[in-house]
């Protein structure tokens, strides 16, 4: 059996990503999304979601390269004066593994955002993270950990098969074959603390640019299971997406969302699974 969810990644970073998800939950085939909680459009997000009952709203951790929920005074060694996690992937993973004050910093921070969810009174669906950085043993254990207290129950496993993108034209590499054989690191500690998880995921390999040709290409080799489609669907061009993300397709990306035939193929595939 199949079943297909399609999640917004980065709900809250400001008001023309807001839209975005707004538009393909309304008019397109979207039916989740991640809540950035540091966001500069948060409170705009969270609106929104209130407009829209039927969206899942879960929860996107920030824990590195985008804004914190804690002032800087009160996690100086994870965030610079502006509140700003770094971009270097590595040099965060090393100091949250190694250095136990980053560490009780870094717990403080994800509880302050589990914390800061629970507060909009939003109804937790789901959890991830930017950059996918809960695949850090550190981070993802500290995730699951304190998001059971706020009833967290699923959590996303960024698996992509290799086979499945290599019938879609992406020729395996190293990075792609290592990315899901680490995977499954996470998958054992999520179900290991009772969590509910996809079994595949796409939008990795082409993550920024998941347009329509591309998902039209996906669709009918998605395998059986649970698979989670996530994108980064926007109605413009903005400050945050030109400083973060340059590269991505954001409109591009929302186009796929709306799309009548991707609509269409989606519905085929859930018609003929019932």
């Amino acid at each position: 059996m199949k079943t297909v969810v399609v999640t917004a990644d980065d709900f809250g970073m400001s008001e023309t990503v807001n839209e975005g998800i707004e538009r393909a939950y309304r008019e397109g085939v979207l039916t989740s999304a991640s809540l950035m909680m540091g966001g500069a459009a948060v409170d705009d997000a969270v609106a929104r979601a209130r407009r829209l009952p039927g969206l899942l709203v879960g929860l996107h951790l920030v824990v590195i390269e985008g804004p914190s929920v804690l002032a800087p005074a009160a996690i100086p060694d994870l965030v610079d004066g502006a509140g700003g996690f770094p971009s270097d992937q590595l040099g965060l993973g090393l100091r949250y593994c190694f250095l136990p004050w980053v560490r009780r910093q870094l717990a403080a921070e994800i509880r302050a955002q589990f914390t800061a969810f629970a507060a909009t009174g939003l109804s937790l669906d789901h959890a991830d993270s930017h950059k996918h950085m809960h695949l850090h043993p550190t981070v993802g254990a500290l995730m699951l950990r304190i998001g059971r207290e706020f009833g967290l129950s699923t959590v996303r496993v960024p698996h992509e098969p290799v086979d499945v993108m290599a019938r879609c034209g992406v020729a395996p590499t190293l990075g792609a074959r290592a990315m899901a054989a680490w995977t499954r690191l996470f998958r054992a500690q999520a179900r290991l603390a009772g969590m509910r998880v996809n079994d595949n995921v796409f939008g990795l390999a082409w993550s920024g640019g998941f347009d329509e040709a591309r998902l039209l290409r996906l669709i009918p080799q998605l395998p059986d299971g649970s698979s989670e489609l996530y994108f980064h669907p926007a109605a413009g061009r903005d400050a945050p997406i030109e400083r973060f993300m340059p590269d991505y397709r954001h409109q591009d990306e929302l186009a796929a969302l709306l799309s009548p035939a991707v609509a269409a193929s989606i519905g085929a595939l859930r018609a003929e699974k019932r």
